[in-house]
């Protein structure tokens, strides 16, 4: 016998044998909560100035599933965090921490001689996406990557888990860092390859 929950269909024919309807239903209930997890959204959302840790952040999409999406803090607002199950964000680390607005202002009143490029500027602070992301519904969890120097002091990581379990969000991982060369990448050798295996063991963890 099937049963449809939610546009997904429930087959109940091997569910072991219960003493009673009450455990029955609770069985059932708890079958379609399964069902209803392995579906869940998962979405990575990005803070990057020379196209190193949005790199990392499209590998580990790939490896959370096809209907993952990496993204930057414009694009993940509105109807991209309706019903997300799983939010996994991550910065570069500037200054041994998450960027802030005074960084910011320096890295634009100053541009380094070095940097390959301008960095870009035109999207909002992770920090300021954080502290603007509406509340965890039920069961929704994050984790957190940071990318920089392998040695380097600090990070930002650990600010933005802290940051999404104050908006209710349950840890779904440690958090992680991913190597690049010099302060302006490009991202070490496999590294890329080892986000988009982490990635796939997020959504193992995560019941994805």
């Amino acid at each position: 016998m099937n049963y449809g929950h939610a546009g997904r269909i429930v087959n109940i024919l091997h569910l072991p044998p219960v003493d009673s309807a009450g455990e029955w239903r609770y069985r059932l209930l708890n079958e379609f909560r399964w069902k209803k997890d392995i579906h869940m959204k998962a979405i990575v959302v990005y803070e990057s100035y020379w196209g190193n840790t949005a790199a990392v952040a499209k590998a580990i999409a790939e490896g959370l599933g096809a209907d993952a999406r990496a993204m930057n803090t414009d694009e993940a607002a509105g109807e991209a965090l309706a019903g997300v199950g799983l939010i996994v964000a991550g910065s570069p680390i500037i200054a041994f921490s998450l960027p802030t607005a005074k960084m910011r202002s320096d890295m634009a009143a100053k541009p380094h001689k070095e940097a390959p490029a301008p960095p870009d500027l035109s999207h909002p602070l992770l920090r300021t996406w954080l502290e603007g992301l509406p509340q965890a519904g039920a069961g929704a969890r994050a984790a957190a990557f940071e990318t920089g120097f392998k040695l380097s002091p600090g990070g930002s990581a650990a600010k933005i888990l802290k940051m999404l379990e104050e908006k209710g969000y349950q840890p779904a991982a440690k958090k992680q860092r991913f190597i690049v060369k010099g302060s302006f990448g490009p991202v070490k050798e496999g590294e890329i390859e080892r986000a988009k295996a982490w990635g796939a063991e997020l959504a193992k963890s995560a019941g994805k």
